[in-house]
């Protein structure tokens, strides 16, 4: 993704991010997913609880990483979707002095297909 671009919303829970960006180009979504599948899951959780823990934070860690990395090209996000995620995130971006100046919103939606993500950017950027 280019510097040049300036808005995209976030569609996001603990496994995946879709990301669009907001232009006049077809829309195109890009998908950031979580490395901590249900598989590791189990695995980690035979290992114990703590293991288990232990191993959720890093993988979220990381996949909160891959999503700082896409936001810091844009001047206004719009984070959305169904589970505490986007909050996570959004407190992550907070606390980074390098987003002081990107305008950062969280909104709470349902589960949303492609289309309807893409029309609640479009609609989101467009009225506000």
């Amino acid at each position: 993704m280019a510097a040049s671009r300036k808005k995209i919303g976030i569609w996001m829970d603990h496994s995946m991010a879709h990301l669009m960006e907001y232009s006049k180009n077809p829309f195109e979504i890009k998908t950031i997913e979580s490395n901590f599948t249900q598989q590791q899951k189990l695995n980690s959780f035979k290992k114990g609880e703590a293991h288990m823990h232990n191993k959720e934070l890093y993988e979220q860690s990381k996949y909160y990483k891959k999503l700082i990395d896409v936001v810091k090209k844009y001047k206004e996000v719009i984070l959305f979707g169904p589970t505490n995620a986007k909050e996570e995130l959004f407190n992550e971006l907070a606390a980074d002095i390098r987003f002081k100046d990107v305008k950062i919103q969280v909104k709470q939606t349902d589960k949303m297909t492609a289309r309807q993500q893409h029309a609640f950017v479009i609609d989101f950027f467009t009225n506000k």
